[in-house]
């Protein structure tokens, strides 16, 4: 007999949250000494800071409510891809830094209105932790809408690259507004809102975002999906050999 949703679903959901902003902050992680500009290394590196620190939160949740002795620290670093519940978007490769901009933006986009809804969860541990994400994610989304339209109405160059990168990562955003059944389930509980209910705010933000950018949105609605099954690219494998090194070599070391 399975857990209730009262447990199993908000681990699932936990891990959902932690896994993303997690391996977003690792692609993050990755500029630290090779941006474009010493302030923009700098606002990266915090970045994926800031998503370090609530991936800590939503791991130490999922931990909690699995109930299986798992820490935060186990669930980041000894998983194989397969566990993993990470949004395809973040797991894929930076690209140039207008690519990175760009994924950032859509990413912020909807993490935003997503912790903003969460504020009101009726898991309390869920409402905290959204309650503190929340204030670093409008700034995040503040910073990544200013490069989109910056780089977008710059030159002919900046705006070719981050056309491209709207065009490539596209099909990675529909998959951030499909349900499943734990979807549904939370949804009914008041834990988590609806994923396709985040949608029209994603979308107005996009609007402004793009019309300001002189950028245009792809009109195909095709969408990668398989992440909340563990179905990932191959990119995440060699973003987990990487940043699971470390433990897996030298198992519970400390500093």
């Amino acid at each position: 007999m399975g857990a209730p949703i009262a447990t199993s679903g908000i681990a699932e959901f936990a891990l959902r949250m932690g896994d993303t902003c997690l391996i977003l902050a690792h692609r993050n992680s990755e500029w630290c000494g090779h941006a474009p500009a010493l302030e923009e290394d700098i606002a990266l590196a915090n970045t994926a800071l800031d998503l370090i620190g609530q991936a800590q939160l939503w791991l130490g949740l999922a931990a909690d409510a699995e109930g299986r002795g798992r820490s935060a620290d186990s669930l980041a670093y000894l998983r194989d891809a397969a566990g993993y519940r990470n949004l395809l978007l973040v797991e894929q490769p930076n690209g140039d830094f207008g690519r990175t901009v760009m994924r950032q933006f859509l990413f912020d986009a909807w993490h935003y209105p997503l912790l903003v809804a969460l504020k009101t969860s009726s898991e309390h541990r869920v409402a905290e932790i959204a309650e503190k994400a929340s204030k670093e994610a409008a700034y995040h989304l503040e910073r990544s809408v200013d490069l989109v339209v910056r780089l977008g109405d710059g030159t002919s160059e900046s705006r070719q690259r981050m056309q491209s990168a709207l065009d490539v990562l596209w099909p990675y955003t529909g998959e951030m507004f499909l349900a499943d059944s734990i979807d549904d389930e939370l949804a009914e509980t008041g834990i988590a809102p609806a994923p396709r209910g985040l949608r029209p705010a994603w979308e107005a933000t996009l609007g402004r975002a793009l019309a300001d950018a002189t950028l245009k949105a792809p009109e195909t609605t095709f969408a990668h999906k398989g992440s909340k099954r563990g179905v990932h690219s191959e990119h995440l494998g060699y973003i987990l050999a990487e940043m699971q090194f470390l433990q897996r070599a030298y198992p519970g070391a400390k500093w």
